[in-house]
């Protein structure tokens, strides 16, 4: 079945890459062929089982919260051929089963006073055209479910673009429209600060106590035209308010449950998860070990904190390499970081799915916008069978299993765009 399943998915040029990627995915990891237990050592996760590659490679999965464009932007790499950095590129997607990333178009909350949030959209879209435009053969743009199943039909990975922050909008609702037209099929209202449309969940200033009058608008364009709502990052009283507004589904693109982080108010609180899925929308588990438990959030929380402290007493300005030389001085002063672990993910489906059902979750992994927090076992897309391998673990089948990794996604989609064409 296995075989059967690769060689209707891929060609044979793909099949050799997917067969060597998965050969080296499976050298670094090592173990028996079973889902990985609670007791599993965290440093070495066991091999993905036969049945959960298989499951890989015959599903259709969507992640709906990669950071590609972004880190392009920062540093270039032909994503096309294995890279050295980052979480993502061909080879290691085609070794996990990856069928559709939805590329973040994002742009950083500093530049909404700056300027330039527009501009900078709309040169991330050109880069991931280009990609697209560079490696027809392994690459497809994706506007829509018949184009991601289509597209996993003739085996070529749909890219898909899903915007993360609003400002570039730039209060001028003609650009909703023009977003969409450029590919846009999601829209994260609002990032790390209150924009025009939102408040944000990391924003001490709840400027407009939810979303303003321009916001409102906005989720009313939005289901008009066809384009999902996505309400990870905004505020608890904007989530409020979208619900209200809205006649679609909405999506939480890369939230986890809040559950397991008491407080946070990034994560997505239980009555939350209830009312996204009354309305038929899905809760998209993000992978930040942050995200997960509350012993990654607290040590991360310490260690910005700390971090920020330093550079306003030193006078400096941050780097990355700064950053990463600060890290670890902390990590010598007050222990490692406390990486999540598979079976920490698998408690954030297992804690939707109990709240909700089965329908109404799925991935958004955020890989390549979390740094180096993601869990032992998940550390870019050449992993998605370890994460099936545990669903199957704890039980789920294997037709769950293919909602979670795309079908809710898809459904939701397409209810979307059933609304647009009702309005």
């Amino acid at each position: 079945m296995f075989v059967r399943s690769l060689i209707s998915k891929f060609n044979s040029t793909q099949i050799g890459v997917f067969l060597l990627a998965s050969t080296v995915l499976i050298a670094s990891c090592g173990g028996p062929e079973n889902a990985p237990s609670p007791t599993q050592s965290a440093e070495r996760p066991a091999e993905a089982s036969r049945q959960a590659k298989a499951l890989a490679i015959s599903s259709i999965i969507i992640d709906t919260h990669i950071d590609v464009p972004y880190r392009l932007e920062d540093e270039w790499a032909d994503v096309s051929l294995a890279t050295v950095g980052g979480e993502f590129d061909y080879p290691r997607g085609l070794a996990g089963g990856l069928n559709t990333a939805f590329f973040s178009i994002y742009t950083p909350p500093s530049m909404q006073n700056e300027g330039g949030n527009r501009e900078l959209a709309e040169k991330l879209i050109d880069l991931v055209n280009g990609i697209v435009a560079g490696s027809p053969d392994k690459f497809a743009l994706a506007v829509s479910p018949v184009d991601v199943e289509r597209h996993f039909s003739e085996g070529l990975m749909s890219l898909s673009m899903g915007m993360e922050n609003g400002a570039p909008i730039e209060m001028e609702i003609a650009n909703v429209g023009h977003f969409y037209d450029r590919g846009i099929r999601y829209i994260t209202l609002a990032h790390g600060l209150a924009n025009q449309i939102s408040d944000s969940s990391y924003d001490d200033n709840k400027r407009w106590g939810g979303l303003s009058d321009f916001g409102v608008d906005v989720v009313r364009e939005m289901n008009r035209l066809g384009m999902i709502v996505d309400v990870s990052h905004v505020s608890d009283d904007a989530f409020w308010d979208v619900m209200e507004v809205t006649k679609a589904p909405v999506i939480a693109s890369h939230s986890s449950a809040r559950h397991f982080t008491p407080g946070w108010e990034r994560n997505i609180a239980d009555d939350m998860i209830v009312r996204v899925a009354e309305d038929g929308g899905t809760v998209m588990i993000n992978f930040g070990s942050d995200f997960l438990t509350k012993e990654a959030r607290d040590y991360g929380s310490a260690r910005g904190d700390a971090y920020d402290e330093y550079l306003e007493k030193e006078g400096l300005e941050g780097s990355d390499e700064l950053r990463r030389r600060f890290d670890e001085q902390y990590a010598a002063e007050h222990g490692p970081y406390p990486f999540a672990t598979l079976n920490d993910v698998l408690d954030h489906f297992d804690h939707v799915v109990g709240l909700t059902s089965v329908d109404h979750v799925g991935i958004g992994s955020d890989y390549d916008g979390v740094g180096d927090t993601l869990p032992v076992g998940l550390k870019d897309v050449s992993t998605y069978p370890n994460l099936i391998d545990g669903l199957l673990g704890r039980g789920y089948s294997e037709d769950d299993i293919r909602k979670i990794l795309g079908e809710n996604l898809l459904r939701v989609w397409r209810e979307v765009e059933q609304v647009a064409g009702s309005l």
